[in-house]
Order: C-alpha cells, then structure tokens, then sequence
C-alpha cells in the first residue's frame, strides 16, 4: 500500500511512518495541510492518514476536496476531539473513518489495512502463482511448500506481482507502490530486491524480465 500520513506533530508523523514502512507498506509524510495537498496531486495513495487540525490548508478541506473529485483515496482522519458531533462533523466531509488522539499504534495499523482493503479491487488473502503462496494477513512466503524468508522490502515488491496475476508490472509502477517519494527514481534498487527475490525463490525461474518493459510472474 502507498500511504501518506499528513501530521503536523513531526515525532508522531514520523513515528507512525517508520512503524508503517515495518509493515511494507510505503509511507511518505507531510507535516502541513500545503504539502499534503501537493503530494495528493502528484500520487495515487490507497490511505491518507490526516490530521484535521492541519496549518496551511486546513484537514477538513483535503478531505472535502478529496471526496468531491471521487478519489480512490480512503480518508482515516486523526483528532483530539473526541465528542460525537465532532466525529460526525468529520464523517460527513467525506472521511471513511475517524480515529481519536491519544490512539493505540495496533488498533491504527488494523484501521490501515482494513481502509486498504476497500480502496483497491478485492483479492483474496492468500495470493498463489507459480508454486508461490503468499498469506498477506501474516506476511508469510512459501514456494512449493518451503518458508522463503524476505526482507520488508522484497514482500512488497512481491505482492506487488502477485496481485498483477500475470500481467507485466514496470519498474516504475513498483518504484510508485512499493518505495516513499524519497528513492532515486533513476536507482537500480528495483533491480537489486529483483535479484535477491529472484534468488530466494529458487527454481525454476519464476520473475521474467520483459526488457524495458518490466516484469511479470
């Protein structure tokens, strides 16, 4: 999942962003309403964690905005309010959840994934291709029956394939899904976590390369 946590509190913003990248996802993090707002016209997030009270443009009119133009984008809007009619008020600019200040980090990620899971096509839990079962609840890789043991990193580029069901994946889309705003897109790390997945899920060769097109499974 592309994430992007949109939290004037810069420990808090970038506490839930390193926990969130733990669990393969890609998180990128803006600490005012201006850069959250520049960020969302440039990618395709699955999630926007915002927090309402944001300096520069307002949490109320991302979300209002967002919304409005039918983004794909689902909203879990953060707050120290806690009364009923401010969570109201906070639902019914277009939020798809509503989770208070203080909040517990376990119960965050569940409201994550669950907001994940509705903002993309359904797929099944357990994705399988090519002796390759992958249990996305418990982040576990088998192939042929034998624990392949990834890295944060390698799983996400591999669900990333999984979920195409065959169809060719460019670097570029696994730079855009898998990696924050912050990698190089001229590196070559697409072609290292390829190398090194290639290798852990041993043979018969199962990730072909469609040269400067991209790659399939």
């Amino acid at each position: 999942m592309r994430i992007l946590v949109a939290e004037d509190e810069r420990m808090l913003a970038d506490l839930v962003a390193e926990g969130l990248r733990k669990q393969a996802m890609a998180v990128d993090v803006a600490y005012d309403g201006t850069a959250a707002s520049q960020r969302l016209a440039v990618h395709d997030y699955d999630v926007l964690i915002l927090d309402r009270d944001l300096p520069g443009v307002h949490g109320d009119v991302i979300c209002r905005d967002l919304a409005q133009r039918g983004a794909r984008t689902r909203i879990l809007m953060l707050t120290a309010a806690t009364s009923v009619p401010e969570r109201v008020a906070g639902l019914s600019l277009g939020a798809d959840d509503y989770l208070p200040k203080p909040f517990d980090y376990s119960e965050l990620v569940a409201r994550v994934q669950a907001l994940g899971r509705r903002s993309r096509a359904p797929v099944p839990p357990v994705l399988r291709r090519a002796g390759i079962v992958l249990d996305t609840p418990r982040r576990q890789a088998t192939r042929d029956g034998r624990h392949v043991p990834l890295s944060v990193k390698e799983y996400a580029v591999l669900e990333v394939l999984m979920r195409a069901n065959g169809a060719l994946v460019s670097a570029e889309t696994l730079l855009e899904l898998a990696w924050d705003e912050n990698v190089d897109p001229f590196t070559t790390v697409v072609r290292v976590i390829i190398s090194r997945l290639r290798s852990k899920l041993g043979d018969p060769p199962c990730i072909h390369t469609v040269p400067g097109v991209g790659y399939h499974l």
